[in-house]
Protein backbone atom coordinates (compact mmCIF):
# COMPACT_ATOMS: atom_id res chain seq x y z
CA UNK A 1 0.00 0.00 0.00
CA UNK A 2 1.16 3.28 -0.95
CA UNK A 3 0.38 6.63 1.70
CA UNK A 4 0.97 9.99 0.80
CA UNK A 5 0.53 12.57 3.37
CA UNK A 6 0.67 15.97 2.44
CA UNK A 7 0.84 18.44 5.77
CA UNK A 8 2.85 21.65 6.34
CA UNK A 9 4.77 19.36 9.34
CA UNK A 10 6.39 16.47 7.63
CA UNK A 11 8.63 16.01 10.21
CA UNK A 12 5.92 15.04 12.55
CA UNK A 13 5.57 11.43 10.30
CA UNK A 14 9.35 10.26 11.29
CA UNK A 15 7.64 8.23 14.18
CA UNK A 16 6.13 5.51 11.35
CA UNK A 17 9.67 5.03 11.39
CA UNK A 18 9.47 2.89 14.39
CA UNK A 19 7.57 -0.01 15.61
CA UNK A 20 5.38 -2.57 13.67
CA UNK A 21 4.89 0.22 10.91
CA UNK A 22 8.53 1.06 10.59
CA UNK A 23 9.30 -2.65 9.68
CA UNK A 24 6.69 -2.81 7.25
CA UNK A 25 8.20 0.26 5.19
CA UNK A 26 11.35 -1.39 5.51
CA UNK A 27 10.26 -4.82 4.04
CA UNK A 28 8.37 -2.80 1.59
CA UNK A 29 4.93 -3.51 2.58
CA UNK A 30 4.28 0.68 3.08
CA UNK A 31 5.18 2.95 0.82
CA UNK A 32 4.76 6.12 2.89
CA UNK A 33 5.47 9.78 1.55
CA UNK A 34 5.49 12.73 3.77
CA UNK A 35 4.96 16.28 1.82
CA UNK A 36 5.40 19.35 2.50
CA UNK A 37 2.60 22.01 1.41
CA UNK A 38 4.85 24.81 1.66
CA UNK A 39 6.45 23.58 -0.97
CA UNK A 40 3.92 24.27 -3.18
CA UNK A 41 3.32 28.44 -2.06
CA UNK A 42 5.75 30.11 -3.99
CA UNK A 43 6.00 33.74 -2.44
CA UNK A 44 8.82 34.63 -0.28
CA UNK A 45 6.77 33.35 2.99
CA UNK A 46 5.61 30.43 1.50
CA UNK A 47 2.18 30.92 2.42
CA UNK A 48 -0.48 28.48 2.77
CA UNK A 49 -3.23 30.45 4.52
CA UNK A 50 -5.25 33.46 3.75
CA UNK A 51 -8.34 35.19 5.90
CA UNK A 52 -12.05 33.70 5.44
CA UNK A 53 -14.53 34.84 2.92
CA UNK A 54 -17.57 36.40 5.00
CA UNK A 55 -15.23 37.10 7.64
CA UNK A 56 -14.94 35.60 11.38
CA UNK A 57 -11.92 34.49 13.28
CA UNK A 58 -8.97 32.15 11.71
CA UNK A 59 -7.27 32.02 8.92
CA UNK A 60 -7.92 29.08 5.94
CA UNK A 61 -6.00 27.38 4.20
CA UNK A 62 -5.28 28.55 0.35
CA UNK A 63 -6.57 26.26 -2.39
CA UNK A 64 -3.78 27.05 -5.01
CA UNK A 65 -0.79 25.05 -2.99
CA UNK A 66 -3.46 21.96 -2.35
CA UNK A 67 -4.15 21.75 -5.73
CA UNK A 68 -0.37 21.99 -7.05
CA UNK A 69 0.60 18.92 -4.20
CA UNK A 70 -2.74 17.04 -5.21
CA UNK A 71 -2.20 17.30 -8.97
CA UNK A 72 1.72 16.26 -8.44
CA UNK A 73 0.33 13.00 -6.89
CA UNK A 74 -2.54 12.52 -8.73
CA UNK A 75 -0.27 12.56 -11.89
CA UNK A 76 2.99 10.57 -10.62
CA UNK A 77 0.11 7.58 -9.88
CA UNK A 78 -1.56 8.39 -13.42
CA UNK A 79 2.06 7.85 -15.62
CA UNK A 80 3.19 5.10 -13.52
CA UNK A 81 -0.72 3.22 -14.48
CA UNK A 82 -1.47 3.18 -10.24
CA UNK A 83 -5.14 3.47 -9.20
CA UNK A 84 -6.89 6.32 -8.37
CA UNK A 85 -5.71 6.93 -4.99
CA UNK A 86 -8.42 7.95 -2.62
CA UNK A 87 -7.90 11.16 -0.79
CA UNK A 88 -8.60 11.40 3.25
CA UNK A 89 -9.31 14.72 4.83
CA UNK A 90 -9.23 14.48 8.64
CA UNK A 91 -12.27 16.61 9.95
CA UNK A 92 -14.28 17.13 12.92
CA UNK A 93 -16.65 17.52 9.85
CA UNK A 94 -16.03 13.85 8.92
CA UNK A 95 -18.21 10.39 9.52
CA UNK A 96 -16.78 8.59 12.65
CA UNK A 97 -13.86 6.68 11.80
CA UNK A 98 -14.10 2.95 12.83
CA UNK A 99 -12.56 -0.30 12.80
CA UNK A 100 -14.87 -1.13 10.07
CA UNK A 101 -13.86 1.65 7.84
CA UNK A 102 -10.24 0.90 8.84
CA UNK A 103 -10.27 -2.99 7.07
CA UNK A 104 -12.21 -0.67 4.21
CA UNK A 105 -9.52 1.41 3.85
CA UNK A 106 -6.96 -1.56 4.29
CA UNK A 107 -7.94 -2.80 0.99
CA UNK A 108 -6.66 -0.29 -0.91
CA UNK A 109 -3.77 0.63 -3.22
CA UNK A 110 -3.05 4.15 -2.08
CA UNK A 111 -4.23 6.76 0.13
CA UNK A 112 -3.60 10.36 0.16
CA UNK A 113 -3.98 12.33 3.87
CA UNK A 114 -4.59 16.19 3.47
CA UNK A 115 -3.80 17.36 6.78
CA UNK A 116 -5.49 20.77 7.21
CA UNK A 117 -4.79 23.09 9.92
CA UNK A 118 -6.12 26.77 11.07
CA UNK A 119 -9.75 26.93 10.14
CA UNK A 120 -9.18 24.03 7.61
CA UNK A 121 -9.01 23.62 3.53
CA UNK A 122 -10.73 25.81 1.37
CA UNK A 123 -13.65 23.99 0.48
CA UNK A 124 -13.46 23.66 -3.29
CA UNK A 125 -10.57 21.47 -2.50
CA UNK A 126 -12.81 18.67 -1.74
CA UNK A 127 -15.14 20.02 -4.61
CA UNK A 128 -12.36 19.73 -7.39
CA UNK A 129 -11.17 16.39 -6.04
CA UNK A 130 -14.42 14.84 -5.43
CA UNK A 131 -15.00 14.86 -9.44
CA UNK A 132 -11.69 13.15 -9.60
CA UNK A 133 -10.97 10.76 -7.04
CA UNK A 134 -12.96 9.27 -3.82
CA UNK A 135 -13.06 11.48 -1.07
CA UNK A 136 -13.71 10.79 2.68
CA UNK A 137 -13.94 13.14 5.34
CA UNK A 138 -13.50 11.23 8.58
CA UNK A 139 -13.12 12.26 12.31
CA UNK A 140 -11.55 10.66 15.26
CA UNK A 141 -14.61 11.76 17.23
CA UNK A 142 -16.48 14.70 18.80
CA UNK A 143 -13.63 17.02 19.76
CA UNK A 144 -11.38 19.05 17.84
CA UNK A 145 -7.38 18.99 16.85
CA UNK A 146 -5.18 22.14 15.82
CA UNK A 147 -4.70 19.91 13.04
CA UNK A 148 -4.88 16.91 10.99
CA UNK A 149 -1.59 15.14 11.89
CA UNK A 150 -2.90 13.27 15.01
CA UNK A 151 -5.74 12.47 13.16
CA UNK A 152 -3.85 11.11 10.12
CA UNK A 153 -1.47 9.17 12.28
CA UNK A 154 -4.66 7.68 13.84
CA UNK A 155 -6.00 6.59 11.01
CA UNK A 156 -2.68 5.30 9.13
CA UNK A 157 -1.70 3.20 12.59
CA UNK A 158 -5.44 1.82 12.61
CA UNK A 159 -5.05 0.80 8.53
CA UNK A 160 -1.65 0.12 8.04
CA UNK A 161 -1.11 -2.43 10.75
CA UNK A 162 -5.00 -4.36 9.37
CA UNK A 163 -2.58 -4.47 5.65
CA UNK A 164 -1.48 -8.33 5.29
CA UNK A 165 1.79 -9.16 6.22
CA UNK A 166 2.09 -6.03 8.85
CA UNK A 167 1.36 -7.73 11.78
CA UNK A 168 3.36 -10.99 11.99
CA UNK A 169 0.44 -13.00 13.96
CA UNK A 170 -3.20 -12.54 12.07
CA UNK A 171 -4.75 -14.31 14.88
CA UNK A 172 -4.07 -11.37 16.86
CA UNK A 173 -6.29 -9.31 14.91
CA UNK A 174 -9.39 -11.21 15.02
CA UNK A 175 -10.04 -10.68 18.54
CA UNK A 176 -9.52 -7.13 19.27
CA UNK A 177 -11.84 -4.42 20.44
CA UNK A 178 -14.33 -3.04 17.61
CA UNK A 179 -13.46 -6.04 15.50
CA UNK A 180 -16.68 -7.29 15.54
CA UNK A 181 -18.64 -4.80 17.84
CA UNK A 182 -17.34 -5.91 20.67
CA UNK A 183 -14.99 -5.01 23.00
CA UNK A 184 -11.83 -6.79 23.80
CA UNK A 185 -11.43 -8.80 27.12
CA UNK A 186 -9.65 -8.56 29.57
CA UNK A 187 -6.10 -10.32 29.11
CA UNK A 188 -3.51 -11.55 31.78
CA UNK A 189 0.21 -12.67 32.25
CA UNK A 190 2.56 -14.46 34.68
CA UNK A 191 3.18 -14.21 37.54
CA UNK A 192 -0.09 -15.79 38.81
CA UNK A 193 -0.34 -13.08 41.87
CA UNK A 194 0.49 -9.44 41.53
CA UNK A 195 -0.24 -7.42 44.92
CA UNK A 196 -2.44 -9.56 45.59
CA UNK A 197 -4.91 -9.49 42.59
CA UNK A 198 -4.88 -13.03 40.84
CA UNK A 199 -5.18 -14.14 37.64
CA UNK A 200 -8.57 -16.15 37.09
CA UNK A 201 -8.56 -19.53 37.52
CA UNK A 202 -10.70 -20.21 34.30
CA UNK A 203 -7.42 -19.10 32.29
CA UNK A 204 -5.51 -21.69 34.52
CA UNK A 205 -7.76 -24.40 33.77
CA UNK A 206 -6.29 -25.68 30.13
CA UNK A 207 -10.08 -26.18 29.51
CA UNK A 208 -10.05 -24.12 25.84
CA UNK A 209 -13.87 -24.44 25.47
CA UNK A 210 -14.32 -22.62 29.27
CA UNK A 211 -11.53 -20.52 28.20
CA UNK A 212 -13.03 -18.74 24.80
CA UNK A 213 -16.59 -18.89 26.77
CA UNK A 214 -14.88 -16.56 29.61
CA UNK A 215 -13.65 -14.49 27.30
CA UNK A 216 -16.72 -14.25 25.04
CA UNK A 217 -18.81 -13.23 28.41
CA UNK A 218 -16.62 -10.55 29.30
CA UNK A 219 -16.12 -9.29 26.42
CA UNK A 220 -19.93 -8.62 26.45
CA UNK A 221 -19.92 -7.76 29.83
CA UNK A 222 -17.33 -4.96 29.24
CA UNK A 223 -18.75 -3.95 26.07
CA UNK A 224 -22.35 -3.76 28.61
CA UNK A 225 -20.66 -1.43 30.86
CA UNK A 226 -17.87 0.79 29.34
CA UNK A 227 -20.16 1.08 25.69
CA UNK A 228 -24.09 -0.30 25.54
CA UNK A 229 -24.45 1.80 22.19
CA UNK A 230 -22.46 -1.16 20.65
CA UNK A 231 -24.58 -3.91 21.74
CA UNK A 232 -27.79 -4.63 19.94
CA UNK A 233 -31.03 -5.95 21.71
CA UNK A 234 -30.30 -9.45 21.23
CA UNK A 235 -27.01 -8.82 23.61
CA UNK A 236 -28.43 -6.17 25.68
Amino acid sequence: MRIDIVTIFPEFFRVLDVSLLGRARTAGLLDVRAHDLRDHAHDRHRTVDDTPYGGGAGMVMKPEPWGEALDGILDEAEGAGETVPTLIVPSPAGEPFTQAIAAELAQLDHLVFACGRYEGIDQRVVDHYEERMPVRLLSLGDYVLNGGEVAAMAMIEAVGRLVPGVVGNPESLVEESHEDGLLEYPSYTKPQVWRGLEVPDVLRSGNHGAVAAWRHEQRIERTRRVRPDLLGDDDA
